[in-house]
């Protein structure tokens, strides 16, 4: 990734002159200021800043973005992002992707770059359902909901992104919520931060199709009480007073319990720390957890460091050059099984 610098940038050097075009309360509204308020202390230039998106209301961002961008094809967006690191290693890049976008036409590519760790930060903005194309069900949104294409509700089990992401052995994964401005920002700055790929569930409300999906785990009256917010070190303690707790039974699952001293309580030290570089399982575990069973998980699930794939690639390109000196394309197009038309044919 491009090297940070000394400049002095702020929120306003990030947004264009284009008119954000997102229905009136759309959650990617709040994600655009959160991350346009991040990357000045990220420290890179924008010309050294790229997003690249898909398609669907998310893949709008490009246009918003001071920076260098590309409004891709459908599910594409990962492996464009993959090339252009390969061949631009210094490059900062973001991909913007949805629900639909990602995880649907596009999961095939999402799990590769995911298993790749190609150095990469993957936002991926998760409304359970389809927005740009009027509200069909999505491969995240819940079983029973009633869409135009599902007009007697869904009867598909719904993905969940951050398991498919630990399921690909992603090396930084997180999710956040989209008007959580403070803590998104954390995660921001984490991902940003990771060598290899960053993938982040962002919760994002659809106020037209899917109008308050998220809001028993992220409204400011009761989030406190059903959000897990995880930190590294730290016991899984939940509510106004830290007063419940995540333990683990003997068969290795998670039950909520309340912490304290009295009758029926478990003292702290029989709490779960979370770790980020624990067994991959046990992230596994936490992204399984879900309101109203459990609280759901917000911050870093898992952050472990492997080599990135880019780096690898470009540590194989500079053994080859060594070995062999670099190439000249016109004797690389004139070697090997080479062909001559003419008027009397086709000579070998």
């Amino acid at each position: 990734m491009s090297k940070p610098t000394q400049l002095k940038l702020n929120k306003k050097d990030f947004e264009t002159d284009q008119d954000v075009r997102w229905c009136p309360g759309c959650g990617d509204y709040a994600i655009l200021a959160t991350v346009q308020r991040h990357l000045p202390s990220v420290g890179i230039k924008r010309e050294d800043t790229v997003f690249i998106s898909g398609i669907g209301c998310s893949s709008r961002f490009p246009y918003y973005m001071k920076t260098y961008g590309f409004h891709t094809i459908h599910g594409r967006a990962p492996a464009i992002a993959s090339g252009l690191k390969i061949a631009r290693p210094d490059l900062s890049i973001w991909v913007i992707t949805g629900d639909g976008d990602g995880l649907s036409i596009g999961g095939n590519h999402l799990i590769h770059v995911l298993r790749r760790n190609v150095d990469l930060n993957i936002l991926l903005f998760n409304n359970r359902i389809y927005g740009l194309t009027k509200g069909q069900y999505s491969p995240t949104s819940v079983a029973g909901t009633k869409a135009p294409s599902t007009p007697m509700g869904s009867i598909d089990h719904p993905i969940n992104p951050v398991s498919i992401a630990l399921g690909a052995n992603a090396s930084f994964v997180a999710r956040a919520a989209d008007t959580d401005a403070k803590s998104f920002s954390k995660v921001l700055a984490r991902a940003s931060a990771h060598k290899g790929t960053s993938f982040v569930e962002i919760m994002q409300n659809c106020p037209v199709f899917n109008d308050g999906v998220w809001a028993d785990v992220t409204s400011k009256k009761t989030k406190v009480e059903r959000q897990l917010v995880l930190e590294q070190g730290q016991p899984l303690l939940f509510g106004k007073e830290k007063q419940f707790g995540i333990r683990m039974t003997a068969k290795f699952t998670p039950e909520v319990v309340e912490v304290g001293d009295g009758e029926g309580k478990v003292p702290v030290s029989e709490i779960i720390v979370h770790d980020e570089q624990a067994n991959p399982a046990y992230a596994y575990m936490l992204g399984l957890m879900q309101y109203p069973e459990f609280p759901t998980p917000v911050g870093v699930l898992r952050a472990v460091d492997k080599p990135a794939y880019d780096d690898l690639a470009a540590g194989q390109i500079e053994a080859a050059i060594d070995k062999k000196g670099r190439g000249e394309i016109h004797k690389l197009l004139r070697s090997g099984m080479t062909w001559e038309v003419g008027p009397d044919g086709v000579r070998g």
